[in-house]
């Protein structure tokens, strides 16, 4: 069956598209199933594929420059009396690198040590970007390391901007990624890597034709 979209494919071009485009519209594989026509099973299987080739598509678009907002949060795990965001347990720490007037590019790290942060931002971050923080002193070290545009902002003392200084724009993310995640009830551990690449595409083109942009990723790389 001739299928440019998916190696050695059992379903035609055709209902790959329509299956495409479900997944374009953000419908789960119960609604993609009612109006495909295929198994719940199937529409999983390719939804996982489709997710794999945008998490591979995110992972290149770097590097940033400009006007930079870092940031990390958390997500899942039981919220725990008296633990809030940093320290919270059993939640899974995320870092995050927003670029004002373009993209957002997130990384699940194994934790938010001071040498974690500084290996992702050095490898993401041209050394000329004015790069904007919360007040936490793991970002301190960052002009030692050559970025001298270090701007901060103090949420401790209830400060939520300083002139231009402010990281509105990755917790405007954080916001919209927790959001959407809600509607799983819960996205297992192996898999959550795939769909915080997918909020973070979405969030990337949110103005943009979904659909046409994933069918370009696709036709470039096949699934199989």
């Amino acid at each position: 069956m001739k299928n440019k979209y998916v190696l050695r494919s059992k379903i035609s071009e055709t209902k790959f598209r329509h299956l495409a485009r479900c997944f374009s519209l953000d419908l789960d594989a119960r609604q993609a199933a009612a109006l495909t026509g295929l198994n719940r099973n199937t529409i999983n299987r390719y939804f996982h594929l489709i997710r794999t080739r945008i998490a591979e598509f995110c992972e290149y678009q770097s590097p940033f420059m400009g006007e930079i907002e870092v940031d990390e949060s958390y997500f899942g795990g039981r919220r725990i009396k008296g633990k809030r965001g940093r320290g919270a347990a059993g939640k899974t720490p995320v870092f995050g690198i927003f670029q004002r007037n373009g993209r957002v590019y997130t990384e699940v790290v194994p934790d938010c040590a001071k040498a974690t942060l500084q290996a992702i931002i050095r490898g993401r971050v041209s050394l000329d970007s004015i790069i904007n923080t919360d007040g936490w002193l793991r970002y301190n070290v960052l002009v030692d390391f050559g970025y001298k545009k270090h701007l901060r902002v103090q949420h401790g003392q209830n400060e939520f901007a300083r002139g231009r200084c402010h990281i509105n724009g990755i917790e405007s993310f954080w916001s919209f990624a927790k959001r959407r995640l809600m509607k799983f009830y819960g996205v297992p551990a192996h898999t959550f890597y795939l769909h915080l690449k997918e909020c973070e595409f979405r969030f990337n083109y949110r103005g943009d034709d979904l659909y046409a942009i994933i069918l370009k990723i696709i036709r470039e790389k096949p699934l199989f």
